[in-house]
């Protein structure tokens, strides 16, 4: 039987992953300057959690805007 620690145990797992994995989705998406794409995906994948957290705060900034008229 699955415990309530267990279920918060897996639940942290699940917001770790898939906070990885929207960082790594977004930024294959996005166009960078110079070889900042290449920096981030180290970071998150290095990072994890935290390398996702840290191009949440300060990597989405770096994306170059394209604007359509």
């Amino acid at each position: 039987m699955i415990g309530v620690w267990q279920i918060i145990i897996l639940s942290l797992v699940g917001v770790f992953i898939l906070s990885t994995l929207l960082a790594l989705i977004d930024i294959l998406k996005n166009e960078f300057p110079r070889n900042n794409k290449i920096v981030w995906i180290h970071v998150v994948l290095l990072g994890s959690f935290f390398g996702a957290i840290l191009y949440f705060l300060i990597g989405r900034n770096q994306k170059i805007k394209h604007y359509h008229k």
